[in-house]
């Protein structure tokens, strides 16, 4: 899933959540809720509420995730 987000000083990035890669640890769920919810079978989704964090929230929660299946990008 990908979604569009201005997280910080009004800079747009992509956040992405590759399903393939995804186990469902939740990490960014916890260290960002207001970012990624969880759907029914506790995958993450991007929610429009990321734009509301700090870029280095939305890092910190990409970073805790031990497969490695979230991006963000310019």
């Amino acid at each position: 899933m990908k979604v569009s987000v201005t997280p910080w000083r009004g800079v747009e990035v992509e956040v992405t959540v590759d399903s393939s890669k995804c186990q469902g640890h939740a990490r960014c769920h916890a260290l960002a809720p207001e970012a990624f919810d969880l759907d029914d079978d506790g995958y993450p989704v991007v929610t429009p509420n990321a734009a509301t964090l700090a870029a280095a929230d939305l890092n910190d929660a990409a970073a805790a995730c031990p497969e490695q299946a979230i991006t963000i990008l310019p």
